[in-house]
């Protein structure tokens, strides 16, 4: 089978490689869509710590059931098409025995810590797949970047009466804004690009800010900004999705006093704090980590009953040959995209 590799920052490589063997408890799908994300992003970049090279990226990923292994669940049969949990944990260390196995401290993710399914074949165990009756392939791929989002929703605890902020319009950004947005609250999306805040305001914000500082009208700061869409009080919640130093800080120096910082975001640069934030507020501080199979079941009930604008989110939609070159593209002119999708095989067959 086909597979891209990344043997080095920036140097992609199509090769043939084995086809999975199909193992007890699996299930042997053909790969039909491979999101690429910021992760992606950074890895072809070569600043993500958590990757060594040579590896297959692919992580957000829909396939088309084609073998199973005997005692599967009557919905794994060939010819259903599924969305895959990409995650490991091992049931043993503190996060999996606390019941955060999203957390796992030897968690490994597909296409970071393990190869993933930039290929034409994927193996995965059955417990790691999920479906749906009405969603394509397509949109079941994009299943699992906004999870992420609505598991950083729950983390900071949303509620109704809350006004939220989310730094960062990507896919993260976006679950994070439909899932807060179904909890009731009121959010603030903020973003350098007014193409996606369009997207934003789809998605559910009440409020959008453009922080580029050509965008700021009359010598207004986002702070400025801020406090005028909350009477004064800034956002009871930040989620950070963006992952830079800047918005890493923005997150504690913007939120309500006695208000709650989720980090979904990832610097990949030290970041120096004004700790005072932290205590004067008395802040609630949260990380937050991949996703669990609730957040999946959430996000595909969502996307089943069309409330989320699926079709505005994707920027390019590229085949196997060509993710290489797409991701070179990306690297070059990041704010050109929102999500370019990997279209590895057409139909399940």
């Amino acid at each position: 089978m086909k597979a891209l590799y990344l043997d080095a920052p920036q140097k992609p490589a199509l090769r043939d490689i084995p086809e999975p063997v199909l193992n007890a408890g699996e299930a042997l799908m053909r790969v039909r869509y491979v999101g690429l994300c910021g992760t992606d992003l950074n890895t072809f970049r070569g600043r993500n710590p958590l990757v060594t090279y040579p590896r297959i990226l692919g992580h957000e990923i829909s396939a088309t059931v084609e073998k199973v292994a005997e005692g599967a669940p009557a919905w794994i049969r060939p010819g259903v098409d599924v969305a895959l949990m990409p995650y490991s944990s091992c049931g043993k260390c503190p996060s999996c025995r606390a019941g955060r196995p999203n957390a796992c401290c030897t968690q490994k993710t597909l296409g970071v810590q393990r190869d993933g399914a930039l290929a034409e074949w994927v193996a995965a165990p059955w417990e790691k797949l999920r479906t749906s009756e009405t969603l394509s392939a397509r949109e079941l791929c994009l299943v699992e970047p906004l999870t992420i989002g609505f598991h950083a929703v729950a983390r900071a605890r949303v509620q109704k009466s809350d006004t939220v902020l989310v730094i960062g319009c990507g896919m993260v950004g976006y679950g994070a804004i439909a899932a807060a947005a179904q909890r009731g609250a009121t959010i603030i999306a903020l973003d350098l690009d007014d193409t996606k805040l369009a997207v934003a305001r789809q998605t559910g914000a009440a409020h959008t800010i453009n922080s580029h500082p050509s965008a700021i009208a009359n010598g207004a700061s986002v702070h400025d900004r801020l406090l005028e869409l909350t009477s004064g009080d800034g956002p009871n919640v930040t989620i950070e999705a963006a992952g830079a130093p800047d918005t890493f800080r923005m997150a504690v120096e913007e939120v309500a006093f006695a208000g709650r910082v989720a980090y979904v975001g990832w610097s990949k640069e030290p970041v120096t704090y004004d700790t005072r934030h932290f205590v004067q507020k008395e802040l609630d501080i949260l990380g937050s980590r991949n996703s669990t199979p609730e957040d999946f079941e959430a996000v595909i009930k969502m996307l089943e009953r069309g409330e989320f604008p699926l079709a505005d989110t994707i920027s390019a939609v590229v085949s196997l040959e060509q993710a290489g070159e797409a991701l070179r593209a990306w690297a070059e002119n990041p704010l050109a995209y929102r999500k370019i999708l990997v279209e590895v095989a057409a139909n399940g067959r």
